[in-house]
């Protein structure tokens, strides 16, 4: 047990050093707008091993982020810990929201990707925004 805590705690910390997640959605929206930029929601839960998984595999590259930092405001939401608003699943996590700075959703998915299975989603995003 020790060690899956450990493992949680640096994968927990390894994800929020590479990115700066907001977990209000209501002030993600309004940042969204300010920055004239879509937004990316992914609900997660504090013990998911699949959501842990795609942070480590995915969220961890560098590429990945910088992808997702330069097109979208990026908001993470626990199922354990934050007011998720009622459009939006809480289970079957991990869940992935791609939304207009209107809160319109682009486009869902949910399950834990390697970065090209990511890139795959990010592209269908970007041919519905069209």
């Amino acid at each position: 047990m020790k060690h899956f805590i450990l493992i949680t705690l640096f994968v927990s910390s390894l994800f929020s050093a590479n990115i700066d997640w907001l977990h209000n959605y209501d002030k993600a929206l309004s940042i969204a707008k300010a920055q004239d930029k879509d937004l990316y929601l992914f609900v997660g839960a504090d013990e998911c091993r699949w959501c842990d998984r795609f942070i480590d595999m995915t969220l961890s590259k560098k590429e990945v982020i910088k992808k997702l930092e330069e097109n979208y405001v990026l908001l993470y939401m626990s199922r354990d810990k934050h007011n998720i608003p009622t459009k939006f699943e809480r289970y079957g996590v991990p869940r992935h929201y791609f939304l207009t700075s209107k809160g319109e959703i682009i486009h869902s998915d949910k399950g834990s990707r390697e970065p090209a299975g990511f890139y795959d989603i990010l592209d269908e995003v970007d041919l519905k925004k069209d």
